[in-house]
């Protein structure tokens, strides 16, 4: 695998895409092919990086899916700061399912990302954290990500 790899699973109308890797300026979305799609699912977990031209090459392609329902799945944090500073990054026909939050223990330097999902975890203008979140060792995890800022998209 390169830097970039991307899965197109089609389902009649509906379209899974699945990108992994480094979104730049060597990416090429023009390879997936969504024509006629009426809900699009763009799952996010393996994206590792994205940078201002790769954002570039996503607004573009993302601006084709007028006309359909998307839903973007397990945003990292590299997707959800994206889709908090850059207008359009989510499209208004567009919305969040699920998406990772950092956490943190600075006692045992443990880092997790947690899984946050729409109608558990958060709701418009609404984030229900879980009560606790521990590491491997059962100590309790800090959230490592400024809320307001963090969060921001839901609140939009």
């Amino acid at each position: 695998m390169g830097k970039f790899d991307s899965m197109v699973d089609r389902k009649g109308t509906e379209i899974l895409v699945s990108l992994v890797g480094v979104i730049d300026e060597d990416v090429d979305f023009s390879q997936l092919n969504v024509a006629g799609a009426e809900k699009v699912s763009v799952d996010f977990s393996g994206v590792k990086s994205i940078n201002s031209c790769g954002i570039r090459e996503w607004m573009k392609w993302i601006a084709l899916l007028k006309t359909a329902e998307v839903t973007y799945v397990k945003c990292p944090k590299v997707i959800i700061d994206q889709i908090n500073m850059v207008d359009g990054f989510l499209p208004s026909n567009g919305k969040v399912e699920s998406f990772y939050v950092p956490y943190y223990n600075e006692t045992t330097g443990f880092e997790k990302n947690v899984l946050f999902r729409y109608g558990v975890d958060f709701k418009e203008k609404a984030v229900t954290p879980p009560a606790q979140v521990l590491d491997d060792q059962g100590q309790p995890m800090e959230m490592d990500v400024l809320e307001a800022k963090y969060f921001r998209f839901i609140n939009k």
